[in-house]
């Protein structure tokens, strides 16, 4: 089996695609949840983890042909098959390649829940996810208008195929936020 690139060499890579700190910092957000996930399965975590931090890296440069404009960079890097299709199953509705493996739905159910976690913490006067708890980010998805850009239905039908309890993803994924809430810029005034 061949080696898998580095998180440093899939930072340099990402960084050399995405100027955005706000899109850099939804990466890092997925990259934390999925890796978070591998340890609770007992998966291998680089793979979660590169998946997780790949997956919109040529989002800011291509974003009508996001994730496919990616892959044959992805490929000439040398990441594995698994990582690829797990990038092109979270944009199904694109790709055509729908969230079938472990990696694959960890990565879909992570994406768009992020981005609503982030979105409900920056609207707390502590500015962050230490103090974040679920049923604040559930009572804002309830909200159209908050974060309108996240699709619920989306947000409830990953956490179901990937076989959690929506609160408890929830849950789940702002404590794998909070382990890099520095990164983020979501440790706030309670770190």
């Amino acid at each position: 089996m061949p080696q898998l690139p580095s998180r440093e060499d899939a930072l340099a890579l990402m960084h050399q695609h995405v100027q955005s700190e706000s899109l850099r910092r939804h990466m890092y957000s997925v990259e934390a949840a999925c890796r978070a996930y591998a340890r609770r399965w007992g998966e291998d975590e680089e793979t979660y983890g590169l998946a997780g931090l790949l997956h919109d890296f040529d989002y800011e440069e291509h974003p009508d042909e996001h994730p496919l404009a990616g892959v044959p960079i992805l490929r000439e890097h040398g990441y594995p098959d698994e990582v690829v299709q797990a990038i092109l199953s979270h944009y199904a509705a694109r790709t055509g390649v729908h969230p079938e493996t472990n990696l694959q739905r960890t990565l879909h159910a992570c994406d768009e829940i992020t981005g609503l976690i982030t979105a409900a913490a920056l609207v707390r006067p502590s500015r962050s996810v230490m103090d974040l708890e679920a049923k604040s980010v559930l009572k804002k998805m309830k909200d159209k208008a908050f974060a309108a850009g996240v699709d619920r239905d989306d947000v409830r039908k990953a956490a179901e195929d990937l076989g959690v309890e929506l609160s408890d993803h929830v849950q789940f994924v702002i404590e794998a936020m909070r382990g890099v809430a520095p990164e983020l810029g979501l440790q706030g005034t309670s770190a």
